[in-house]
């Protein structure tokens, strides 16, 4: 039997960590009172099971030594410091969002990101939305309206948060036109759908998958070709955000585990009338929906009134153009996210052996393989030296997420994996002090 619960005051004061807030104690406290008297349990216990729950949701720096450059569950791309010095400044002030200081009067919002990215594309016009999916639902609405919109049985994609391309197409008023099989759709399929009921043509990148084996796509440049002669628009969603195939910005070839990534300025060269991606993928940015394309299709979404209610907060706007002007500079190398994908073998065997000395544990240093991540280039992976550490691995991985900088590394049957690709240097000394203590 259950004793007499303390009162809400008393239990919230209780629970007090220094971090949360009291009104949030106070509402726990609350909860795990009533849950008591219905449910016969400890409030205390459930309580501080909640106050730590609640704890670890608490926005915090953390360091992802997954392996997985682009966690979509820790945030994606780490931003350049410069875009995440603008977007302070820009969040914590007024800032010059849709004002045009050299004439003084009203300007156009994102009119800078806009220029960023038209030079860098070399496509007409471009727009920014908050994600790819408002893109897509915005490029819908304006580009074809309530008619039909043809798009491969092998490109209805569902990714994460269980968003699906049907179910957004019905949002948008547009109707799916299926053409082709799962792992064969052919521009004639393509071309027998196109009817006058067709508003536009859709291509989609898998982007988190891979059909293999008996498998035919139409191609970008197909497509482009086709919707030209029919006078159609033609929306390709890239998806990642890469921007050049060629990958300028890196010396050297292209990366062999981006052979297949379709590029934003070849799509475009391909004939696409828009091209739609991610911020925070590839490119290296914040959370962003990116249109670039013909100054027609971006002016009907413009003026579509979906565009408002997908707008892009002033902050991350400001951090996208921070991170593109790297790449107008030709500096694209100096985005974290490329800088990690580019270390050398040699680069991260030497960190995993220093960190290792100063960790003083036993431990390996093995061959794996780091994942771009976020959906990106599904299937290939960047062959990296990794720490492996044998052993009892829950209490070692969950030691790590419980330190002063909480670490999240890897657990497989080998045992404890602790990648340094996507940790910063700065941050090896942390990671070895942590793996000293999870290795006791």
């Amino acid at each position: 039997m259950v004793s007499r619960p303390p009162s809400v005051d008393t239990l919230a004061s209780s629970l007090d960590t220094g971090t949360l807030p009291r009104a949030l104690l106070v509402e726990v406290a609350r909860r795990a009172i009533e849950t008591s008297r219905s449910a016969g349990v400890d409030p205390e216990v459930t309580a501080r099971a909640e106050t730590a729950r609640l704890s670890g949701l608490r926005p915090r720096r953390v360091i992802n030594a997954t392996g997985v450059l682009l966690h979509t569950n820790l945030g994606r791309a780490q931003v350049p410091p410069d875009a995440a010095a603008i977007s302070e400044i820009s969040a914590a002030g007024a800032s010059p969002l849709e004002f045009d200081l050299s004439t003084g009067s009203r300007g156009g919002r994102g009119a800078y990101a806009h220029a960023l990215l038209t030079a860098i594309t070399g496509a007409e016009a471009a727009l920014v939305v908050n994600n790819t999916a408002g893109a897509l639902l915005l490029s819908l609405a304006a580009l074809a309206g309530e008619r039909s919109v043809v798009v491969s049985r092998g490109e209805l994609i569902e990714i994460g948060g269980s968003f699906r391309l049907p179910e957004l197409m019905a949002a948008s008023g547009a109707h799916l036109a299926e053409v082709g099989t799962t792992n064969r759709t052919r521009l004639k399929d393509y071309r027998k759908a196109l009817d006058s009921s067709v508003g536009a043509i859709l291509k989609v990148h898998p982007s988190n998958y891979r059909i293999e084996g008996f498998t035919d796509a139409a191609s970008f440049a197909e497509l482009g070709g086709l919707a030209h002669d029919h006078d159609l628009p033609f929306i390709a969603d890239v998806g990642s955000g890469l921007l050049d195939s060629r990958v300028p910005w890196l010396d050297g070839p292209p990366p062999t585990w981006l052979a297949e990534e379709p590029a934003v300025r070849q799509t475009l060269t391909d004939g696409a009338s828009v091209v739609l991606f991610s911020g925070d993928k590839l490119l290296g940015g914040p959370q962003a929906g990116i249109a670039v394309g013909s100054a027609e299709a971006i002016d009907a979404m413009r003026a579509h009134p979906v565009a408002r209610a997908v707008r892009i907060a002033g902050p991350m706007l400001d951090a996208l153009g921070a991170t593109l002007e790297l790449y107008a500079d030709g500096r694209g190398s100096d985005i974290p996210f490329w800088a990690m994908a580019s270390l050398s073998e040699q680069q991260l065997d030497a960190r995993c052996r220093s960190v290792l000395a100063s960790a003083e544990v036993s431990a390996t240093v093995s061959t794996d393989r780091s994942l771009p991540g976020a959906g990106t280039v599904p299937g290939m992976g960047i062959r990296s030296p990794v720490i492996l550490v044998a052993g009892d691995v829950e209490p070692m991985w969950r030691s790590l997420l419980d330190g002063p900088i909480p670490i999240v590394g890897r657990r497989d049957e080998r045992g404890l994996i602790v990648d340094l690709r996507a940790v910063l240097p700065s941050d090896d000394a942390a990671v070895a002090s942590a793996l000293s203590a999870a290795c006791r």
